[in-house]
Formats: C-alpha cells, structure tokens, sequence
C-alpha cells in the first residue's frame, strides 16, 4: 500500500438531450462528463467547501494518491499519480480536510477524465478531435457550478487556484459572487497581458506547424509529438526561475536525442528542456492543451461575469474576502499583475490581504514551497 492517502476519481454526468450544457459560444454539449474528487467530509450544514481550481496541465488529482484514472490509461503517468497539491491539502496541512471539505475538478475540454477533444462525439461515435466546441473560462466555471449543486453546496466557504486557476477563482467570485465568501488567487491575475499572449501563441504555432497535427484530427497513435513538446518547452521558460532551472540541469545528462538531426545537445539545460518537453507529451493531449490556451488568451473577466467595468464588477463581491498571492521571483504572472488586481478591488470597496512570497522557484513556487504559504492560507480559511 502507497503511503499516502489513496483516492479515487468520481465522475459526474452533466447535460442532457432535453437540457444541453449550453457554452458561451453558443454551441452545446448535449451531455458531458466532469471528473473530480473530494478530500474530507462536508459538514451537515454543507458550509466548509472548498473548490479548488488546478493550473493549465494540471488535474482533478490534487492530494493523495491515485494509482489511476478510468479512461485515461496511458496518460495517467507515474507524475500524475501523487496529487499536485498534495503538499497543501490534508489533515493539518495549509488547507485542512479535518475542518473542509475540498473540492477539485478536470476542466471541461480536459483529458484527464472530463468530456474534451478525445472523449467520444454522440453524434458521430468518433473523438470530438479538432471540433471540439472553442471553451471560455466562464464555461468551466459554469460546469463547476453544476457538481457544486449535485454536491448540495450553496455557498463555497473558499474557492481557490493559483496561475490560471487564480483566473478562474476570480471568474467564479466576479460570476456568481453570492455563492462564495472568501477568494484566494495566487500568482495570477484578470488581464493577460502581451507578453503572455505572445507566449500562449507560441505555444498553439509550435501545436499547429507539426505535420502530425493533422488539423486537429490526428491519429492517437501519432500525436503531434515534437509540436507538442516545443510548446511545453515554450511555457516551461515562464514556469521556473532560472536558478533553479539551472540546479535543475545540473542532475542531467546531455545526450543526443532523436528529436534532433543535425544540432548535438551540448549542455545540461538544454538536455533538461527537451526531457521536459518529451515527458510532458506522454501524460497531455494536444488538442486540449489548445483548448486550454484559447480559452487563457480570450479571458475578459468583464465579459465573461457580465459586467460593464471591472470595478463595477467586483463591487457587487464587496462581502467576500482576499487574499491575494504574488511571487516575487514570477515571469508567469508577473508581480504587477497582482498589484493590478489590488488596486481594482480597493477601488471597489474591497481590503484585500495581500502577501508577497519571497521565492528563489518562480512561478512555481506555489507548487513546491506549502510551508511559505501555509500560516497565511490557514488564517484566511479558519478565520
């Protein structure tokens, strides 16, 4: 037995033929799949849940251990077995399951369980593949709202993400702000600014110029293998700071690689980029990671929660509560980002907690240090 707490996906059916899961598009799912899974027990009055958004690649996966996931097969990866906030979710840990119920989700258009571009078509018994209905932020929120009413949740006592997961916690208290008390964004933000639309396109470029990509219809036994590792490589920049980056490379071994015909691999942090980006491609699927992408460089919280300005928007979240990550060493989401975000809530009417995290990780840090965030995520929580 694995020594960490062993957990299993649930799976939740959304839609149906009479009542479709209707996207900010216009286009529909006539049903879809969420997967999530729960960590501690929800009280008898339902008020200690805790909705936690993952990151761009992240999962439903967020604390213990799942040896595997139904329909996912090879994907689920040595990496994806051990949750990616393991670190923060648990009995005593920064978010506690003694005291909350802790809630995750695949996001809709997702591959790790969750309906998206490898889950089957109703309509055609084929993958959805390249049509795949375009996702907004707003959406998945919106299919999250629906597990919380399956779940019986009113009103969330925290919802919580960090990068683009802070996006859509902000999403979700700016689009239904009376179904959450507290907001917790950390290394995020609520515009995307141009350097990361230049990134993010990179990064569908490098997806879409693999002849592999077919389009979007590719074989599942020949994905756009090096188109989608390029990407990854694209983002990886902006995810670790270039110390540690380096300490990183230091443990590994330059070899030459098969990816390359000409060009020798001659240093460690160029033989670290490129594991990175080969190890990403065996647990991702292109197609969602476009999705995914899409839906980051669209985000207009604005339109999206329906206001007219941002600080009318977040006026009507005046009885929620802040607290507000930035990490000084991020090139992600950069520290203006967070500063950007402050000064809209004060002009709203809100007083935002707000801690910098002295880091020498990055981006993400937030994955990797529980204890810097710790005392802070406890007080605003148990408060």
């Amino acid at each position: 037995m694995h020594r960490k707490h062993k957990v299993e996906t649930q799976f939740l059916t959304i839609g149906a033929p009479a009542k479709p899961f209707i996207l900010m598009s216009g286009e529909r799912l006539e049903e879809a799949t969420l997967a999530y899974e729960t960590y501690g027990q929800l009280s008898p009055a339902k008020d200690n849940a805790v909705l936690v958004f993952h990151a761009l690649s992240g999962s439903q996966h967020a604390a213990g251990f799942n040896p595997e996931v139904a329909g996912v097969g090879d994907r689920w990866t040595d990496e994806c077995k051990t949750g990616w906030w393991d670190g923060f979710i648990g009995p005593d840990k920064a978010i506690d399951t003694n005291h909350f119920f802790v809630v995750c989700a695949n996001y809709i258009g997702g591959c790790y369980g969750s309906t998206g571009p490898l889950s089957t078509d109703p309509r055609t018994g084929r993958p959805y593949a390249r049509r795949f209905p375009r996702v907004k932020l707003a959406d998945i929120v919106d299919s999250q709202m629906l597990l919380l009413d399956h779940l019986g949740i009113r009103q969330l006592h925290a919802t919580l993400g960090a990068s683009l997961g802070g996006m859509l916690a902000l999403c979700l208290a700016a689009r239904y702000p009376e179904r959450v008390r507290t907001v917790i964004p950390c290394a995020s933000g609520l515009l995307v600014p141009v350097l990361t639309r230049i990134h993010n396109f990179e990064q569908i470029y490098a997806i879409e110029s693999d002849p592999d990509f077919k389009g979007g219809d590719y074989d599942p036994a020949r994905p756009p293998r090096r188109g989608l590792a390029h990407a990854r490589m694209i983002g990886h920049k902006t995810f670790v700071s270039l110390e540690a980056m380096e300490a990183r490379a230091r443990r590994e071994i330059v070899r030459r690689s098969e990816d390359l015909s000409w060009y020798d691999l001659n240093s460690t942090i160029e033989s670290y980029m490129l594991h990175q980006g080969q190890k990403f491609v065996q647990r991702f699927d292109a197609n969602t990671y476009l999705r995914i992408l899409d839906a980051w460089n669209r985000f207009d919280i604005v339109r999206e929660a329906c206001g007219d300005d941002m600080v009318s928007l977040f006026e009507r979240c005046r009885d929620q509560k802040y607290l507000v990550f930035t990490i000084d060493t991020d090139v992600c989401f950069w520290p203006e980002e967070q500063a950007h975000l402050v000064s809209v809530l004060k002009k709203a009417g809100i007083e935002p907690t707000w801690i910098t995290v002295h880091s020498d990780k990055g981006h993400d840090s937030f994955l990797l240090e529980p204890h810097l965030y710790r005392p802070f995520l406890r007080a605003a929580l148990m408060d």
